[in-house]
């Protein structure tokens, strides 16, 4: 039972990695002027803006001109990996930390 939940984990640690790629890359496009109707700056946006207005609506987010919905974001994401990590050496018998 713990190596199917160890299996579920590493994906799920897996995908927020690829998450967090997708929000620095996203943040990076942001600075400079993309075609939006560009298919890969569509695809970013699409993936990110739920959650920036998920955050935005919470937690005000504008500073000026700068927007920290992403910093925000990747550090939410960041955090979720460490927890699941820590998770998944605890369930494999190591020491996590905890």
């Amino acid at each position: 039972m713990n190596s199917i939940l160890i299996f579920l984990l590493t994906i799920i640690q897996f995908i927020l990695w690829i998450y967090s790629w997708i929000i620095i890359i996203s943040a990076l496009i942001s600075w400079v002027q993309p075609n939006p109707y560009n298919p890969i700056v569509r695809f970013l946006r699409q993936i990110t803006e739920p959650a920036y207005a998920f955050i935005r609506r919470y937690i005000p987010t504008q500073i000026g001109i700068v927007d920290l919905a992403p910093l925000i974001l990747f550090f939410v994401v960041e955090i979720a990996q460490i927890l699941i990590g820590r998770l998944i050496v605890n369930l494999a018998g190591g020491y996590g930390g905890f």
